[in-house]
Order: structure tokens, then sequence, then C-alpha cells
């Protein structure tokens, strides 16, 4: 792959592409491009941390294992973000599983070579540390719409969040992926989209979600939704298309 064309996929990802080219050729020597099919468990609990990841058109969620099995989303990363650097600076430890929802590619750097970078390139370290208060925003954010909002709102939550980060109105999701990440029944899912499809929102297929009126599913949305984005905008303006 020559030189030109990687630093463009490198820079795919909306952290890596907001950065001066003097910052990034910092960083690019470190850097590989890595496939991340769909499912892949890319960190377990308590696994060790040994690289940080920069999404492209490819989406990662962060979830809390429960005891019985089941999981619920905490994060979720996608160009706008990276994962596997905060967790790994004290304890080199995944503190949760990062799973794979969409098949896609990603940038990734070993951790030291990140910190390395940090220490040494004061804009580096300012945009990691702007993320790092955006992602703890996202991430308390979604802690108190887990506990206080309907399944319906944050479907809708989800469905745009992802309709943000792949620039699509046709989304790869499924029931089972929905459940997963809402930390519901597939059959509640299915009870909330079909309402969705009745309401004119969207359209089902095999795996497929289409939104057909984005501005009613804001409307149905909870009011976490353009929190979590306000939050991006103000910290990271290049992370996220004006609407």
């Amino acid at each position: 792959m020559q030189h030109g064309f990687k630093a463009i996929t490198h820079r795919k990802n909306r952290l890596l592409a907001a950065l001066e080219l003097e910052d990034f050729s910092v960083l690019e020597p470190d850097l590989e491009v890595v496939e991340l099919p769909r499912g892949k468990v890319v960190y377990e609990v308590g696994e060790a941390v040994r690289f940080t990841y920069f999404p492209h058109n490819t989406i990662v969620s962060l979830t809390t294992v429960l005891e019985n099995g089941g999981s619920v989303e905490m994060a979720v990363f996608g160009r706008e973000s990276m994962f596997g650097f905060v967790s790994a600076l004290v304890t080199r430890q995944s503190f949760g599983r990062y799973v794979t929802q969409f098949s896609g590619t990603a940038s990734r750097i070993p951790v030291e070579k990140l910190n390395e970078a940090a220490g040494q390139r004061p804009n580096i370290r300012q945009i990691i540390l702007r993320f790092t208060e955006a992602l703890m925003a996202q991430t308390l954010q979604t802690v108190a719409c887990n506990a206080v909002h309907s399944v319906e709102a944050r479907c809708c939550r989800w469905i745009l969040s992802t309709r943000d980060r792949v620039d699509r109105d046709a989304l790869p999701l499924t029931h089972e992926t929905l459940a997963e990440m809402l930390g519901v029944q597939r059959s509640t899912v299915s009870s909330v989209t079909r309402v969705l499809q009745i309401a004119g929102l969207i359209n089902q297929g095999r795996g497929v979600i289409t939104i057909t009126d984005r501005a009613g599913l804001e409307e149905m949305s909870c009011e976490c939704y353009r929190a979590i984005r306000r939050s991006f905008e103000r910290l990271l303006p290049a992370t996220y298309d004006r609407d």
C-alpha cells in the first residue's frame, strides 16, 4: 500500500483527520490498518490492552458483562472515536468487552507509541484529552438513559447515532444486535421496531433497518441523543457533520 493511500485511509478516522499534518506524521509510521469483522471481540474483560484503535467505517461497542451472561452497552465507538487507550494507561487491562457491531476497518497503534507521542506533541495530547472528556460525557449520559428512558426512546437513539457514524440510511442492524445493545429481549425489540415501522419512521428488511423519517425518529428519541452529540460537537467539532 503506497504512503499517500495509507495516510488517506488512516485519516478516515476523524480524530486522526483533525490532527495537523506534522502531528499526524509522528503517528503514521506506527499506524496499521486492520479488518474488524462483525461480532469480533477486540478485547475481553480483563484482557491485556496492547493497541489503541481508530475506527474508520465500523462501530465497536463497549459492554458491561453481567454474571448471568447478559451484557449492556455503555459506550459506542465509531469514526469520531478511539478505544483502548484510556483503560490501558494504568492497569493495561480492558474494563469491559469491546465487540464489533459492523464489519469494517480501523487503524491501530501500540499503546506505548501513542502515549509517547502524546507526551511529545501537545496537539496530540490535547485531542486525546478532549476525546476523553467527550467519552466520559457519553458514558454518563448512556448510564442515565439506560436507567430512566423507555426502550422505544433508547432504540431511536441507537439507530440515529449509528446513522451518524456510517453516513447511510440503510443500516445492517438485526433485532439480536439491538436487543443486546439495549439490554432487552429480542421480542421487545421486535415490538418496538414494528411500532416505528407503522409510524413510517423506518422500514425493516432482512438484517437491515432503513431510516425513512429521520426528523420523526429524533422526535421519538430521548434527549440523550442530542446531549451526546452536542458534547462531541463542542469538544471535537470535526467529528460530526452539522445538519
